[in-house]
């Protein structure tokens, strides 16, 4: 069924906090090229600060990218910091206004919605690129959707530099790898000097401290290491004395660990 009326539920947050929000980022975000087109239409519905609802029933998850998250029925779910604030900001951006969809990767995801970038027609600004932008989501990649991540992650950075929106939150902040082990079960960015590496059995490791029982890791599946070996070079022991920045889900296997399903998860700081 198509939804042609726009709720007054998706502006209304744009009202509530749009002195809050400000005049954005300073930049006019464009989508690099080499997407595949996937139609359009009018955003409806601002479920929170990175899905929407289009006129034609589709519910489009804004790939690439991760807003502090909404309850949405869960029980049990705490509200992130700054949640309603990225889902108005999503809604100042988008709510009636004409969208393109395109596709960069898989097209869908478990729950069904469309997995997508968006473009507002009226004047081509790349809405993934927007929101990070003005520091209103994270990037959050996955190994079948790629495309334009490493762009999202220099717009993120200049956004983190500058303290906008989430970054000016100490939920937000980037961890130290000393710290890691306190945020299990949380998404985060974790940083450190990596210590050595190591490939046993079917999986590599990037260790962060003498003791690998204890310590911060990250793991990586023996079958990928070939996508990590375009990006850090044939073997993953260059690695080694450099400080590198990782993102990804916390869990606890001998000691705090994020695994890495691709490249684009770590980012080398120094050497």
């Amino acid at each position: 069924m198509t939804v042609r009326a726009v709720s007054s539920a998706v502006l209304a947050p744009v009202l509530a906090v749009a002195v809050f929000l400000g005049a954005g980022s300073g930049h006019a975000f464009k989508l690099p090229k080499g997407l595949e087109a996937g139609g359009g239409g009018t955003a409806v519905r601002i479920v929170d600060g990175d899905t929407l609802v289009l006129d034609d029933g589709r519910e489009v998850r804004l790939v690439g990218i991760q807003a502090p998250k909404l309850p949405l029925g869960r029980a049990g779910f705490r509200k992130w910091p700054l949640a309603d604030e990225a889902k108005a900001a999503l809604a100042q951006l988008t709510a009636g206004k004409r969208l393109r969809v395109l596709f960069g990767g898989a097209r869908a995801d478990r729950h069904g919605r469309v997995l997508a970038h968006l473009v507002r027609r009226s004047d081509d600004l790349w809405i993934q690129g927007e929101m990070l932008g003005r520091g209103w989501a994270r990037v959050y990649s996955f190994p079948d959707n790629r495309e334009a991540v490493a762009e999202m992650l220099r717009i993120e950075r200049r956004a983190r530099v500058a303290k906008r929106g989430i970054w000016a939150n100490p939920f937000y902040a980037v961890l130290s790898h000393r710290r890691a082990g306190a945020h299990i079960g949380t998404f985060q960015l974790v940083e450190g000097r990596v210590k050595r590496t190591a490939v046993i059995r079917r999986w590599a490791y990037i260790n962060f401290g003498a003791e690998w029982r204890t310590d911060f890791t990250i793991s990586i599946r023996r079958r990928d290491l070939r996508s990590f070996r375009k990006a850090f070079g044939k073997r993953l022991k260059r690695l080694e004395g450099k400080k590198v920045r990782v993102r990804g889900w916390l869990r606890l296997w001998n000691g705090p660990m994020i695994e890495a399903t691709h490249a684009e998860q770590i980012e080398v700081l120094a050497p």
